[in-house]
Parts: C-alpha cells; structure tokens; sequence
C-alpha cells in the first residue's frame, strides 16, 4: 500500500457506524498547501446540495478515485479539519505513489477530483468530556490534527496530549497548526515532538517512538489512570510497540483505538484475483447492499470483493489490502475466512463483521450484508 490509508476501523462512538453508505461525488478543488517539502493539503469545496453527504466526524477518511491507465484506482486519505469545517486531507509523496505525488505535485485548485463521502469510525464521542492520548507518527498525524482540534473546542474541559514521531524538523507535518492549537489551549492541550534524526534538548524527545521511548513519555507526561482514551495512528511497528505498551500498564482495550497508514511489514494472505481462478469449489453467497439482495456461486479461492464485485459493480473499496475498512460487511449466514484485519475493532469481528477484501467463503451458504 502505497498511500495513506486510512481504516474505516470500528463503529462510530459519537453516533458510531452510520449506515448510509457513501458514494462517489465530483467536486474542485479549493486550495492545495504545502506542509513540507514532500507533503501538502487538499481541501474541498462541497456544493450545497452535498453538505449533509460530507458532513463528518473527526478522524474520518475521504476515498479518491481516479483512472490510470484505463484502472480504476482508489487511496483513502484521512479528514485533517476539525468537525464543522471544510474537509481537507492531509497526503505525503510515497515514492512511485500513482495517488500521493499526483495529489503533492500536479493538482491545483480548481480542478476536480471524484472523491466518496466520509467513512471510517476511529473517530472519538464529542459528547463526553476526557482526557485522549495521540500518538502518532509521521503522516499518521492527519486524523489526529482533526481529532484533537475537535476534541479541544468541543466543551472546554477535555484535553489532549499528543506524541508526535517524526525524523526531522522539517519533515513535520502541519507544525503552525499544531502549534497554533498549543497556544489556543495552553492549559489542556500538551505536546511532545520526537525526532529521530535530530538531536533535542532533551533526550526523551530524541529518537524512535519505539516501546522504551514510549514508556518513558508516558512515564513523564501522563497519568495513565487519568486518560481516558489512546488513540494510535501509524506504521505497523510502532502501533504494535503502543499496544504492547499499553497492555503492560494495564490499559483496557476498548480505551485503546488504532488506525494503520501502512501494513507493509506483514505478509499479506494470499489473495487471489476471481478472474484467475480455475474451476474449483464454490458457494452460494448472497450480497446485500443498498437493500438489495444478490445471491450467485462464488468461488471460495477468491476473496469476497473480487469475486462478488463481479456480479455488483457497485461494492464499496478502497485499498484492498485489510487496512481502510471500506469494504466492511457482516455475514449474517454461513461461515467465512478472514485472513488479515487491520480495520475491525475486536467487538465488530465477534459481531460477525468482515473485510471482504481478505475475506474468503467456507460454508456453502453465505449471505454478506454491506447494510448492517
């Protein structure tokens, strides 16, 4: 995965989990900023008639289509305004990204990108006031900008600290805002810049957010029977660190929510194309989506989304590698296989939700419903 990805992870707390589901509008583009050398800022302007559709919760995502060579090609890219405002991604150039250094490099305001309205669930409640930890490194600090600027302005008690992981000052993504933000709330918003490739005044502040680093910020900075959530945004390596980390410290889970901008580090399952399949077993599989009922014989060496997006074009998908949650489905009936999940929270798998995308058919009867 190339791009940010940025999962539909998890059922909203602040109303969690809508089930309108999200299509594809064109709009223009409304400015694009430079952050740094090799990042910038989209943002959107949303026509009237589009406002209530692109209304969103911070920490959500916004999924981009466009055509490469005659491909249909998504990214997803996390929401970096606060709630209430115009939606603006945050997007860092990965080398040979087919999304990423379009985006940096090419658009301008005035163009017009064809872009889903938002998704995703690591989203916090902004009706109840606490104390949310972020820990975030490098482009993983998009969704947080949103979250805690959200969070902050929402009652005037809440707070935030945030651990932010980068390599060197320049490489800081959004740096004015979020020292902006720190001069805004003085009082409860705290804020601790880590760079590995740049020595600091102190020395906690110099180095990997890896598990000993981060248990010595949280060590020094926060009470940890006082925070009330933990929000992880990052590579595979330190979300794992954090989690670990956590456990340790005796964090319960459901105070601890995590979303992957990249899971390149762990073998994917071996996902096999539909249309590459030879004759073999199948099963029944019923697709529910938009209220309407689909049933046809799938093959079971294919995952769900490339066999079903066969016979209904309009599933819903974006990076395809278990990481952005956008094809997340419930089997309602019968039995299936996921393989890899980076999305799901564990409450929704025991609930029976799946990510089609890394998700194989078992029984011989399955019905997979996008609606729930």
């Amino acid at each position: 995965m190339e791009d940010l990805l940025a999962p539909d992870a998890a059922a909203p707390r602040q109303g969690r989990r809508t089930r309108r589901r999200p299509s594809f509008h064109t709009l223009r583009v409304a400015a694009v900023e430079r952050l740094c050398e090799d990042a910038a800022a989209v943002s959107f302007d949303i026509p009237e008639e589009l406002e209530e559709e692109f209304a969103f919760a911070p920490g959500q995502s916004l999924t981009l289509r466009r055509k490469v060579r005659g491909e249909d090609e998504r990214r997803s890219y996390s929401i970096c305004s606060p709630t209430g405002s115009r939606p603006r991604i945050g997007v860092r150039v990965v080398p040979g990204g087919l999304f990423s250094s379009w985006l940096v490099h090419e658009v301008r305001a005035g163009d017009t990108i064809e872009v889903m309205a938002p998704t995703g669930t690591f989203t916090p409640d902004l009706t109840e006031s606490g104390h949310h930890v972020l820990i975030a490194a490098g482009s993983g600090i998009t969704p947080m900008l949103s979250i805690a600027e959200s969070v902050l302005a929402s009652d005037g008690q809440s707070r935030v600290t945030l651990f932010y992981g980068n390599r060197r000052t320049s490489s800081v993504m959004f740096a004015d805002e979020l020292a902006d933000l720190k001069d805004l709330y003085p009082a409860r918003f705290q804020l601790a810049h880590v760079l590995s490739r740049e020595p600091r005044e102190a020395e906690l502040l110099t180095g990997r957010i890896d598990a000993d680093r981060m248990t010595a910020l949280i060590d020094g900075l926060v009470d940890v029977s006082d925070a009330d959530h933990w929000w992880l945004c990052g590579p595979h390596g330190m979300v794992r660190d954090a989690q670990k980390v956590l456990a340790e410290l005796g964090v319960p889970d459901d105070r601890i929510h995590q979303e992957l901008f990249f899971a390149g580090e762990e073998p994917a399952a071996p996902v096999r194309r539909a249309e590459d399949q030879a004759d073999g077993p199948v099963s029944q599989v019923t697709v529910v989506l938009d209220g309407r009922s689909t049933t046809s014989a799938l093959s079971r060496e294919a995952t769900l989304l490339d066999s079903a997006s066969r016979i209904r074009s309009d599933l819903p998908f974006a990076c395809k590698g278990g990481v952005c949650g956008t094809c997340r489905a419930q089997v309602t009936d019968g039995e299936a296989d996921m393989r890899r999940n980076y999305a799901l929270e564990p409450a929704e798998v025991d609930a029976g939700y799946v990510l089609t995308c890394q998700t194989f058919p078992v029984s011989d009867t399955l019905t997979v419903d996008f609606d729930s």
